[in-house]
């Protein structure tokens, strides 16, 4: 009798405990929003220093922060005007793309078209059908801007010019670039009628370009050779040379473009891509660039937070007792003045209920300056956590009862 008593009173508190379980999983539910709240990208950066409120010598430039976006000088950015050569960013972007989706690989053999082969202006006069590997056509393009390596590139991964253009305005709006149209991947604008782009549109394809690191290693050269040694390159960036921590990235000049060029530069963590576009020289192009450089190195620093995994949360319902939690990275540009006056505040519940899945949003980090928000991060779990079944449970309180 005492025995079923007891027996009794187990079920009863399972019963219980269960009701509870799902009583407090429908009252608090997770969210599964994960989505970062920060400095939205493309946004200029204020800066108290005010001796840079001045106009280049030149139709439009900007200047951004490559890590994070962030825009921290523009002059007409937003207008189109032929790129010239500095097209050939988005040839390099396609071409790095399918290396790195495995469609092609640096060691394949290239074999120049008669149209390839016709091309003027830049070039390491390619001969129809010559042959040479992918590796030597992309450090031809990067380094010395060869419009027949552009091309011949352009139909061994597409099939044709055409083809490759298609993918390149395909590309462009992908990015977001709102102001741009291609017509030739390699910025000749003899014949073409709206080959165009703008300041900025150039820096967010320079800001994806980068990313493929090889492409760095390629622009910072200064001087390489190709076909065994037998035809010299010389990079067309003379700041690779001249200007400290310059990393490339992409001249450019015709009669209608004037003189363009994509530097990319990096000191003290803190990346740069500067744009300058329509000037009437290469001294005055290369000059405004090393002074737009000088203007962000100077007053700009990046406050960066590495990921985080934090202590493990209370679970209830669960089949765990408790959850691992993470959140990741955050980086902002700033006025260096401001880079450590950054401060960061966890906001976490003191549990969660089940079911959890693995990216569910618990919680949030902010980050603030003076009380002033400037981004966040969110809180996610890094596992699921089933909710604990009836059987569970009872399973659970009868082990706690026969050990007792």
């Amino acid at each position: 009798m005492l025995v079923l008593k007891r027996a009794a009173a187990i079920f009863l508190s399972v019963l219980v405990a269960f009701s509870m379980v799902s009583l407090s999983a429908s009252a608090t539910g997770n969210s599964v929003n994960n989505t970062n709240s920060e400095h939205s990208a493309y946004t200029v950066v204020p800066t108290n220093d005010q001796a840079f409120d001045m106009t280049l010598d030149c139709k439009s430039a900007i200047l951004m922060e490559a890590g994070t976006g962030a825009v921290l000088f523009e002059q007409n950015a937003d207008e189109a005007f032929p790129p010239a050569s500095v097209t050939k960013i988005m040839t390099l972007l396609l071409v790095m793309e399918a290396i790195e989706q495995g469609k092609i690989s640096l060691d394949d053999t290239v074999t120049a078209s008669a149209h390839a082969a016709s091309m003027g202006g830049s070039q390491i006069y390619l001969k129809e059908g010559e042959q040479m590997s992918v590796e030597d056509m992309l450090k031809s393009v990067v380094i010395s801007s060869a419009n027949d390596a552009a091309c011949a590139l352009a139909e061994f991964v597409s099939g044709s010019e055409e083809a490759f253009v298609r993918q390149m305005n395909e590309r462009a709006a992908q990015l977001g670039m709102k102001n741009t149209s291609f017509e030739n991947t390699n910025g000749l604008d003899d014949t073409v009628e709206s080959h165009l782009t703008s300041a900025r549109d150039i820096a967010i394809m320079s800001r994806e370009l980068i990313k493929h690191e090889k492409i760095l290693e390629y622009s910072s050269i200064w001087m390489d050779t190709i076909r065994g040694g037998m035809f010299g390159l010389t990079n067309t960036n003379r700041l690779v040379r001249f200007y400290r921590g310059c990393t490339g990235l992409k001249t450019g000049s015709t009669s209608k473009a004037g003189f363009c060029i994509s530097a990319t530069a990096e000191r003290d963590g803190v990346s740069l891509i500067c744009v300058i576009m329509g000037a009437e020289t290469r001294d005055i192009r290369n000059s405004l660039a090393i002074k737009l450089l000088d203007y962000g190195f100077a007053n700009y620093g990046v406050y960066t937070h590495a990921p985080q995994k934090l202590e493990n949360i209370k679970v209830t319902c669960g089949v765990k007792d408790s959850v691992s939690i993470q959140y990741d990275a955050f980086e902002h540009t700033l006025p260096k003045s401001e880079v450590s006056k950054v401060t960061y505040k966890i906001e976490l519940p003191q549990s969660v209920s089940a079911p959890i899945k693995q990216g569910d949003v618990l919680g949030k980090v902010t980050f603030a300056i003076d009380g002033k928000e400037i981004g966040t991060r969110d809180v996610y779990a890094a596992e699921d956590i089933l909710k604990i079944s009836f059987s569970e449970l009872w399973l659970r309180i009868m082990a706690k009862f026969l050990l007792k």
